[in-house]
């Protein structure tokens, strides 16, 4: 276990070179799910994660031994921006090996905070090779959770949680490889035992999830997911300690209830937050964890890294679940006057056109028939179903797409 004194002695060290995040009351969410939700802004941090956190701590405690190569470290992003940043302020070259999948605004960023990018490996995996290979070489490897340094690092997080809040029930927090659930478990169940930490996991990498509860370190196969920072195949052997006797659930979360989560933490809160910063908020939504009245819970927002043609993506697919983008096909004929009516009618139903598609040539169409696709903005599902009714009642042949 991490002790209170290191943490303690790391969070002084870290004064001036981390922000100390927000932990704000969202009343909407309080709402929504019965208890007293907080949200913890790791998004805001420096780099836009927690990541930075174990980076600058592990950096700065062992400054008297990395030597004139620097530091080497293996990320996809968040452990790449962090350390690349921690390494420039302690004027230490930083080496990232990335994957050959790492999104360019990643590789960018890490540039842009001082670090050396090297590009190889088509897994994770392969890249954290290759930083133990050129750690042979005279540079110090930095591991991205597995580590007490970083962990201690991590755990800064508890205590700041502690001291903005004085009774807190439950904290809820992302759990890839562990470094960031191990630091806050270790620190609140040594100064307040009776505080539950719930581990949150993509069901595309269940490698935590499979660990906990089989009682043993477990490597799982993965598949893709909008949780990428916590998509670690093997939770890790320090780590796996600490959760096995600290945390109190592991649970699972979908890719749709994740992509639920980031659109619901930007429309109420205005707050961005990247696939694996918000699946404990997707914990809530898909009823894994159980919220009691009056409780008071923290949802950690582990980071905000996200790229925007993703969140694109992300937002698009978001409001066509929850219906509040709907996409119709209609049948008109094709005389003048006839568009203009329908959207007459659309108009008055306060829905909004997005996008607007007319096409003739549709096979076996009869020739004075057209389909118009529309895009529509609506308030959501009774909207959509006060649309369908109106085009029904006039007599409209049309399909929901």
């Amino acid at each position: 276990m991490i002790s209170v004194e290191k943490v303690q002695h790391a969070a002084e060290m870290l004064k001036g070179k981390v922000i100390r995040t927000p932990l704000i009351h969202s009343p909407s969410f309080s709402q929504m799910f019965g208890g007293e939700i907080y949200l913890k802004l790791e998004n805001l941090q420096k780099t836009g994660s927690f990541k930075i956190r174990g980076a600058t701590h592990y950096i700065l405690t062992n400054k008297d031994r990395i030597g004139p190569g620097g530091v080497v470290a293996a990320s996809a992003g968040n452990h790449a921006q962090g350390v690349a940043l921690a390494a420039r302020q302690a004027n230490i070259p930083a080496t990232i090996v990335m994957p050959e999948w790492a999104s360019i605004s990643k590789q960018e960023a890490t540039r842009g905070y001082g670090g050396e990018v090297v590009i190889e490996g088509k897994s994770l995996g392969e890249s954290l090779k290759k930083a133990e290979e050129m750690a042979l070489g005279g540079k110090t490897f930095i591991h991205p959770f597995d580590d007490p340094d970083i962990i201690t690092g991590q755990g800064t997080i508890a205590l700041e949680l502690l001291e903005d809040l004085k009774e807190i029930d439950m904290i809820i927090v992302p759990i890839g490889g562990g470094g960031i659930i191990s630091g806050i478990a270790s620190i609140v169940k040594s100064i307040k035992p009776s505080v539950n930490v719930i581990g949150v996991q993509s069901a595309a990498c269940p490698s935590a999830y499979e660990s906990y509860h089989r009682g043993k370190i477990t490597k799982v196969s993965s598949a893709y997911s909008i949780a990428d920072g916590i998509s670690v195949k093997q939770v890790g052997e320090l780590n796996f300690d600490v959760i096995r006797k600290y945390v109190d659930d592991v649970v699972l979360v979908e890719e749709d209830q994740i992509a639920a989560a980031i659109l619901l933490l930007l429309e109420r809160k205005k707050i961005l937050a990247e696939g694996s910063g918000a699946v404990s908020l997707a914990a809530l939504l898909n009823g894994s964890i159980n919220v009691h009245q009056k409780n008071k819970i923290v949802l950690l927002i582990s980071g905000g890294n996200v790229d925007s043609s993703l969140l694109g993506r992300i937002l698009s697919q978001g409001l066509l679940k929850n219906r509040r983008i709907m996409r119709i096909r209609v049948r008109l004929s094709d005389t003048p006057g006839s568009l203009s009516q329908l959207l007459i009618i659309i108009s008055a139903l306060k829905a909004n056109v997005l996008h607007i598609y007319h096409d003739r040539n549709v096979r076996n169409l009869p020739i004075y028939v057209t389909h118009v696709d529309l895009e529509l903005e609506t308030r959501g599902p009774e909207h959509v179903e006060e649309i369908v009714q109106k085009l029904t009642s006039v007599g409209y042949e049309f399909e929901l797409k």
